[in-house]
């Protein structure tokens, strides 16, 4: 069985994603892993090189920034590097703030393995751990998504959907089984310089100059009246200096959540049966 595994990326330092921890969660499970770096003056390529990893494989990618309709450059980017992989069983594809827990990795085989010779599963779904402003809390609302697709078969109809947060095969949604591991989604835990600078420049694939100088923040600071929650496990061992560099507070309360009464009871009937009312979902789990 074999598995290929890429990721999307541009600026990765200066906008302080951890690209380097996301690609060192996912080489113990490839034979090769892909990254396509677009356009960058940060410093990059070289960080990249630094990880000196026969496994790793960098190709270089022109993006058009002149599209500014819902990020869909980031599908059109994904889907040139699928374009580009080897062949393979399966496609691990992450995003540049996604890391694998290690302790996930043998139920993640398992699952590849057990659906390996069954073609109508198309790909794998995992669970999402969404951090935000600090290492200890995470999205407890109906307002981050539950789960995602990351594991792919290498189909040539399977394609980035949107914004490349999932797939479709065709203009359906995938078949898919659970991958029986989790995504650890680092997107809102970073230095607020650079949090500032992601809001600005991914902006910049949504919308228009006028709309993002009249939205981002004078002096980006985190703070939410979402719901979060206290997250008590471990994280993925790649992150551990990371973590450790972390120089920045954040300070949360249970009772600084403002939910409306929908969004309270949506959620009382989500913790009472498990179910997420209208919920949007990129897959079909058979």
């Amino acid at each position: 069985m074999r598995v290929v595994g890429g990721m999307i990326l541009r600026n990765g330092i200066k906008l302080g994603y951890p690209f380097r921890e996301a690609i060192l969660s996912a080489l113990p499970l490839c034979e090769q892993f892909y990254v396509s770096v677009g356009q960058s003056n940060d410093g990059t390529h070289e960080a990249l090189k630094e990880i000196k990893d026969p496994r790793l494989v960098i190709v270089e990618s022109e993006w058009n920034l002149s599209l500014r309709k819902g990020g869909s450059v980031l599908a059109i980017e994904t889907n040139k590097l699928i374009a580009r992989l080897p062949s393979a069983d399966w496609v691990l594809i992450l995003q540049a703030d996604e890391v694998l827990h290690e302790e996930d990795y043998p139920s993640l085989q398992a699952a590849m393995k057990e659906w390996h010779h069954n073609p109508r599963v198309e790909g794998l779904l995992f669970d999402y751990l969404h951090f935000y402003g600090s290492y200890e809390w995470i999205g407890a609302s109906r307002r981050w998504y539950r789960r995602e697709v990351r594991v792919i078969r290498p189909y040539p109809d399977i394609r980035a959907y949107r914004d490349a947060q999932g797939f479709r095969r065709g203009r359906r949604r995938l078949r898919v089984k659970p991958a029986h591991a989790r995504i650890f989604h680092y997107g809102w835990v970073r230095p607020p310089a650079a949090q500032e600078r992601k809001f600005i420049e991914m902006g910049r694939l949504w919308h228009e100059d006028e709309w993002i100088e009249k939205h981002k923040p004078k002096s980006f600071q985190y703070q939410t009246n979402d719901l979060l929650k206290r997250y008590e496990g471990t994280h993925p061992r790649v992150m551990t200096a990371r973590i450790a560099e972390k120089d920045w507070d954040f300070r949360y309360e249970p009772h600084m959540a403002a939910l409306s009464l929908k969004e309270r009871l949506l959620g009382w009937i989500e913790r009472k049966t498990g179910w997420r009312v209208a919920e949007f979902r990129n897959y079909k789990l058979i």
